[in-house]
């Protein structure tokens, strides 16, 4: 337990065009000694009205931690919910952050010349292009986002791609492309380097979405970083590997030490 009273709180921040119900599997899986919540982020599922932006679910969890009096927090961030995370931290800091894990995401999701650990094959004009896509044909947009989720194309135990493409297809299309345009600008690579919390970048081995080199950079440049890779998962090591995960997220939840009053 986090303070010996009660247990540690965990705050699992979905990935974009999810809810915060992906995790109900996971949490689930995971012991007691852990208090876990699960909110969804603006432009999604309870939230669904909300306007979304980066800014305003780190307000969201902001209220979240606030309302809940939740300290000493391990943050789970998957994809976008690890960027909700950081800019968290860069909006109201670390007090109550005992811990973050980040779940194959990038800081800066657009390539170039000095930078190689964003979306795969995606400079700024390629996400430009991605962008105009989806304005187009959002339908088929959701077909590709269904299908890089996962290592393998049929997709995880207990969700299938089908189940993913059912709930991408459950958004407002333009509340979506209204995030997925603010993920695209977004550069937290400074947030990284001046961290101060530990933060395990995890990601899959088999991932199509971010190369492995996202998650080695993040463990290298935060001042305490560490990376663990997930070899028989893609983008989403919780639902392809959901006992593995299960497993390293309450090791490092055990091994974080509480906050100094």
């Amino acid at each position: 337990m986090a303070d010996g009273l009660r247990p540690r709180p965990v705050v699992l921040l979905h990935g974009w065009t999810m809810r915060g119900a992906i995790f109900n599997d996971l949490i689930a899986r995971l012991p007691a000694e852990l208090d876990c919540h699960a909110p969804d982020l603006p432009g999604h599922g309870e939230l669904a009205a909300a306007e979304p932006s980066l800014s305003a679910a780190a307000r969201t969890l902001s209220a979240l931690l606030e309302e809940r009096d939740l300290t000493d927090v391990v943050l789970v961030g998957w994809s976008m919910g690890a960027a909700v995370a950081w800019r968290y931290v860069e909006d109201f800091g670390a007090d109550r952050i005992a811990g973050l894990m980040s779940v194959d995401m990038s800081p800066k999701l657009a390539c170039g010349p000095d930078w190689p650990h964003g979306l795969i094959g995606q400079s700024a004009e390629d996400l430009e292009t991605t962008t105009k896509r989806m304005i187009a044909d959002w339908p088929g947009m959701a077909e590709a986002i269904a299908t890089t989720m996962f290592g393998h194309r049929e997709g995880a135990p207990g969700y299938s791609r089908g189940d993913a493409l059912a709930q991408i297809l459950s958004n407002d299309p333009a509340k979506m492309i209204a995030m997925w345009k603010a993920l695209a600008l977004m550069d937290q690579r400074q947030v990284i380097k001046t961290l101060p919390c530990p933060l395990l970048a995890s990601a899959g081995a088999l991932s199509r979405v971010y190369p492995a080199s996202s998650a080695a950079w993040l463990a290298e440049t935060a001042p305490r970083g560490e990376m663990h890779s997930f070899s028989a998962s893609g983008h989403s090591p919780h639902l392809e590997e959901p006992d593995a995960f299960a497993a390293r997220l309450v090791d490092f939840a055990t091994s974080l030490q509480p906050s100094v009053a």
